[in-house]
């Protein structure tokens, strides 16, 4: 069974990549400093070669992901304090061809961002994940925890699970918000599902996600094409790793040893997870965990209120030294 965030991506509402969408929506620009000048490499882990860019001064921070769609995503301001590395893990890392399901199991993802901390000597470091990656941060700050001073958790549920799917859909569904939907419904008849069918793997993953522009981001117009451009997608990782580890992951297990500061930054606006409301449960499980709810932000309020997050990320590393 997939993933309510994979099925979401591949069979539910989002734009046309290289199609362009409806008239009238909007195709952001990469976040200001993004193209600028950077160190930049790749680290080799098995078969898989990671790349790398790294780009500001300041406290050393590895943001897990895409080498290429993050740096896009962050704010020039924050490279002025923050060191950030931008690190592939193997789902965007150029495919060595067919591998089994072990090459994506959860501890080899940590072992790879511990392999590049390492190889890049950083030190300590803040480590960011947004969405699923979210997971793999914290997931790595408890098995490395000499290695990690802070975690950062963007755009997360608790899980991937059937309710969490069912909590996001509920949340999509109660809200009152005629114009946002009329967009998903315009969306839809622009780019069909029969359409989407007939596209690579990767390239439906990513026109999927720009067609469920309404759920993902605050503004439901918006045109995420730019942002992934020159993406590689390893789909047989993603639905590996999103469709069943993350579906089935238990973030709450070894927190009742983990002492490391969290901060968790959701936006308002994300309908593609659980509402903010279903980390309540297990928020008390954390010995030191910070929320903030940014209200003019969907999925990515690191780019939707790049200000905001930058004042409020800082102001928390500021008090957790």
């Amino acid at each position: 069974m997939r993933s309510h965030l994979l099925a979401v991506l591949l069979f539910l509402p989002a734009g046309a990549f290289g199609q362009g969408l409806p008239d009238g929506h909007i195709a952001p620009q990469p976040a200001s400093g993004a193209e600028a000048v950077a160190d930049t490499g790749s680290i080799a882990t098995g078969k898989f070669r990671l790349r790398y860019r790294i780009e500001g001064t300041g406290r050393p921070t590895i943001v897990i992901g895409s080498a290429i769609y993050y740096p896009r995503v962050f704010s020039q301001n924050l490279r002025k304090h923050l060191r950030l590395v931008f690190l592939d893990h193997r789902g965007f890392a150029p495919s060595p061809g067919p591998v089994d399901t072990t090459e994506f199991a959860l501890g080899r993802l940590l072992d790879d961002i511990e392999l590049a901390r390492h190889t890049l000597g950083l030190g300590r470091i803040v480590v960011i994940g947004h969405s699923g990656h979210a997971y793999m941060a914290l997931e790595y700050a408890k098995k490395y925890p000499e290695s990690v001073s802070h975690v950062v958790m963007i755009g997360a549920s608790r899980d991937l699970s059937a309710a969490s799917a069912e909590a996001a859909e509920q949340y999509w569904r109660d809200s009152v918000d005629p114009e946002r939907k009329r967009v998903m419904e315009e969306n839809l008849r622009h780019l069909p599902d029969e359409q989407l069918a007939q596209l690579p793997p990767g390239q439906r993953f990513i026109r999927s996600y720009v067609r469920n522009g309404p759920r993902i981001w605050y503004d439901p117009r918006l045109d995420s094409s730019p942002l992934w451009e020159g993406v590689e997608i390893n789909m047989d990782m993603l639905n590996y790793v999103w469709g069943q580890l993350f579906r089935d992951i238990d973030i709450t297990q070894g927190l009742e040893t983990f002492d490391r500061p969290v901060f968790l930054a959701l936006g308002r606006y994300d309908f593609l997870v659980a509402p903010p409301s279903s980390w309540d449960p297990i928020r008390s499980k954390f010995r030191d965990l910070t929320v903030r709810v940014f209200e003019r932000s969907g999925h990515t309020p690191q780019y939707e209120e790049a200000a905001l997050f930058d004042a409020e990320l800082l102001r928390w590393l500021e008090e957790h030294q």
